[in-house]
């Protein structure tokens, strides 16, 4: 219930004044002259209820995540079309590219490629050592580059001994380092986003419509 109070003779409250039950008596009298019975309605950054069983009440964070999601929709698309036209691109690269060539800078390359993995490697200990949850983002991208070093280095080794040597450390070594990557990235995920949204979360708009009821 809302009431005003407008005393005779002077202008109406800016704000309305919520009707509260008798509040208990404080030691040493009422807080600065206000009398317990009326308080003014504060104002809260976040949600503390929802009226209905079976929903989880969503963070700040959450929300502001949540609204930047359905804000930009087009995000995800742009994903999904940019994968999609990657469908044509192989085929064509099937077609047309030669089975063998000579290309240049090919020391380079490995060891550019072997230089990243060992950085990712590197920070993904470091991190996961101090106990810092961004391991995980290195560890995604250092599995990936794990995963790249084992197809290439089968698939462009010669037949014999080396694409035999390439299969080992691709099954011996590469490709466990990637599962282990994967692993921990998982694991670095915050829980309980993916449990919340398929529980039934309420959207940011029905939270802030149920709390203001």
């Amino acid at each position: 219930m809302v009431a005003s109070i407008t005393p005779f003779g002077s202008r109406p409250a800016r704000r309305p004044l919520r009707l509260l039950r008798p509040a208990p008596a404080r030691p040493g009298g009422a807080a600065r002259g206000r009398p317990a019975l009326f308080e003014r309605p504060r104002r809260s950054s976040r949600v503390t209820g929802v009226d209905r069983p079976g929903t989880t009440v969503l963070s700040l964070d959450e929300r502001t995540a949540a609204s930047e999601r359905s804000r930009r929709p087009w995000l995800g698309w742009c994903f999904i079309a940019a994968g999609a036209a990657m469908v044509p691109w192989m085929w064509t690269l099937a077609s047309r590219l030669p089975s063998t060539t000579q290309v240049s800078h090919w020391s380079a390359a490995w060891v550019g490629l072997d230089m990243m993995l060992a950085a990712g490697l590197l920070g993904t200990g470091v991190l996961f050592t101090r106990g810092d949850p961004r391991h995980g983002l290195i560890a995604a991208a250092t599995g990936g580059m794990l995963l790249v070093d084992a197809w290439f280095d089968v698939v462009t080794a010669p037949s014999g001994a080396e694409r035999t040597m390439a299969i080992a450390l691709a099954l011996g070594a590469e490709l466990p380092l990637a599962a282990l990557c994967a692993v921990l990235a998982a694991r670095a995920v915050p829980r309980g986003t993916a449990r919340d949204t398929a529980h039934g979360t309420a959207a940011p708009a029905e939270v802030h419509a149920r709390a203001a009821r």
